[in-house]
């Protein structure tokens, strides 16, 4: 075949599978149904990618350029970091990530410096790193976050110094820079301790292992499918990946784990080396390994619950029920999360009948306020003048706290109107209210919602509770106002929420709480912390295997391990804020479930509080604590 046929072939197939591509780039990332087109763009992406390889060389000869592989390749990763949204597999991010390495390893994007030419592939390659860096944090890979957000700052730094005339496009560029900067700074305290992700090593106990398979309740349902949702003005994010959403994504997702994990990330290393894609940086080579990911999973472990994640939604495209034909997108580029208004209708109508949907909402109770700067001391601890109290939880992440509402006297009031709240700042109308109400149409289904908020307590009975149209939702609610010990004007916001990082990170929002980072203990300290903290959830998880006063919707959930870990880290937080706040707020500083659970795990239970009084002792923050005579 002639050089001149290879090079119209090849380009062919480029206009082909791009065409394919735009047009399956903004589907939905929701829904059950099957994906046929996606099969289509990635067979026509796999054509391509083989066939540049067969004839790299008559392709080079024939102009070929670096960056138009780096283009191919990156095309390739975005279509299955698409996939891995819709579908929750992580395979999928897997693959996303060997060929996103594949082009920085082999700098793909680099041109000749200073040329207009060279300004588009500045920006490819900004769009690029912005790709990798989502990627990178999704599967927890810090050294390449670390090489990556120094390789985009220096990059950014550099484009605004050689395209002077046009500063202006990178003005954006900067902003996110500051984000993922902003980001890293706060998730890095506690990073690569251990995974967020559900790990067989750490979250299941052998001593209660017996209790959770001999378990059984009149009804059994499966975990499948879950809605992340946030709504802060300022909030900790990259991208559209909130703080908080980062957490509860990786919180339901599973961990490879064990000798499998170990064993596969040494085989791993090798293969990279053998087949180029770490060492081979010179060339115009195209060498990836495109099934290389199947060395990556773990084929022992389920899959995972699908997730739907919406940033900064609207109320309508919570609650909506219209489904975008597939040939229409939002514009918004690959980049966008989701980009629907079809999502709690529409997964809640997909469900198989013996599942239950987790709804994660994250937003504030107040609309259109300003913002007050001082963070007020709460007029007195339990036993330590240190510890101080937020007066309102708002999650504005820019360190200010929301303002009181303001009665007809003038005078600052507590009382929030029953909803959260979707919208921007000073953008007012019940349109942007969403009422616990919204919520009851949907409950036809077994849902378990987690609310997040300054308000949440607007869903709690009589309002939801009680209120469902055919299956009681299990119900685990925010404190009001979050508590830590530190100095006065300690900016709580800036860390995410404390009730999502307690259901995520269950000893580090401890030590969060009681002002403790983790260079303030040895490693062995904090790993024996760890195995209190197991041993407890060991404990607390065969007494509710073997309750009889277990309420049904708990009982029903609790053989699926994600929501059972919930339900524990709930357990602690609970015990944990109740013996650490002034009795007198304790309303607003502590979290609620619905329905309740046993008594023999409530924060006064000798079960629970002799496992908290055993890890301050052992962290030696007892004194931050009102303990019962155990």
């Amino acid at each position: 075949m002639g050089d001149e046929v290879v090079a119209r072939t090849f380009r062919a197939l480029v206009e082909s599978a791009d065409q394919k591509f735009a047009r399956v780039r903004d589907v939905p990332a929701y829904g059950r149904g099957p994906n046929h087109y996606f099969q289509k763009v990635f067979k026509a992406y796999t054509r391509l990618w083989q066939y540049q390889q067969e004839n790299r060389s008559k392709l080079v000869e024939a102009g070929l350029q670096r960056w138009e592989i780096g283009e191919i390749a990156s095309r390739i990763g975005q279509l299955y970091f698409g996939q891995y949204m819709r579908t929750s597999e992580a395979r999928f991010l897997l693959e996303s990530y060997i060929f996103y390495e594949a082009i920085l390893n082999r700098g793909y994007f680099q041109g000749s410096k200073g040329s207009v030419k060279d300004l588009v592939l500045r920006f490819k390659e900004l769009r690029f790193y912005a790709r990798f860096l989502l990627v990178s944090l999704l599967l927890n890979r810090l050294e390449m976050v670390r090489v990556l957000v120094e390789r985009f700052r220096a990059l950014v730094d550099d484009c605004k110094v050689t395209f002077r005339e046009t500063k202006n496009n990178f003005r954006e560029w900067t902003l996110v820079v500051q984000e993922i900067v902003r980001f890293m700074k706060v998730e890095t305290a506690f990073m690569n301790v251990r995974p967020l992700r559900y790990c067989n090593l750490f979250d299941s106990y052998p001593s209660s292992l017996p209790y959770v398979a001999r378990f059984h309740a009149k009804k059994m349902l499966k975990f499948r499918d879950a809605l992340l949702a946030s709504y802060h003005r300022n909030e900790v994010k990259f991208a559209e990946l909130t703080l908080d959403t980062y957490r509860m994504l990786q919180c339901l997702e599973w961990e490879p784990s064990g000798s499998f994990y170990q064993k596969r990330t040494v085989e791993l290393n090798e293969k990279l080396n053998e087949n180029g894609v770490l060492n081979d940086h010179s060339g115009t080579s195209g060498l990836i390994d495109i099934n290389l990911v199947v060395d990556m999973t773990d084929p022992t472990l389920p899959p995972n619950p699908r997730k739907a994640i919406l940033y900064r939604p609207s109320v309508t495209q919570l609650i909506a029920v219209l489904v975008l034909p597939l040939s229409e997108g939002s514009g918004k580029g690959s980049e966008t999360l989701l980009n629907s208004q079809e999502v709690i209708a529409t997964i809640c109508e997909e469900l198989p009948p013996d599942s239950v949907m987790l709804i994660y909402l994250s937003a504030s109770g107040r609309s259109g306020h300003g913002n007050i700067s001082q963070m007020e001391n709460s007029g007195g601890t339990r036993k330590s003048s240190k510890v101080k109290f937020v007066n309102d939880l708002s999650h504005e992440f820019d360190g200010s706290m929301p303002e009181a509402s303001v009665n007809n006297k003038g005078h600052s009031s507590d009382c929030h109107e029953p909803f959260l709240w979707f919208g921007p700042k000073g953008n007012g109308g019940s349109s942007n209210n969403l009422y616990p109400g919204d919520i009851i149409p949907f409950t036809r289904r077994p849902l378990f919602l987690i609310i997040d908020s300054d308000n949440s307590h607007a869903f709690k009975a009589g309002e939801l509770h009680g209120a469902e149209r055919g299956e009681t939702s299990a119900l685990l609610l925010s404190p009001l106002k979050p508590a830590f010990k530190g100095p006065f004007g300690f900016d709580a916001t800036q860390n995410g929420s404390q009730f999502t990082f307690f259901l995520t990170a269950p000893l580090q929002a401890f030590y969060e709480l009681v002002g403790l980072s983790f260079s303030d203990t040895d490693l062995d300290a904090y790993n024996d912390a760890d195995k209190i903290l197991s041993t407890a959830f060991s404990e607390w998880e065969a007494i509710l295997c073997t309750s009889t006063s277990l309420d049904l919707v708990w009982a029903q959930v609790l053989s699926d391990p994600f929501l059972r870990r919930l339900i524990l880290r709930f357990i602690f937080c609970r015990c944990v804020l109740s013996l650490f706040c002034p009795p007198e707020d304790s309303e607003q500083y502590l979290p609620l479930c619905l329905p309740q659970l046993p008594s023999s795990v409530s924060p006064s239970s000798d079960a629970v509080q002799s496992a908290v009084l055993q890890l301050a002792n052992h962290l030696g923050v007892a004194e931050c604590f009102s303990f019962n005579d155990l």
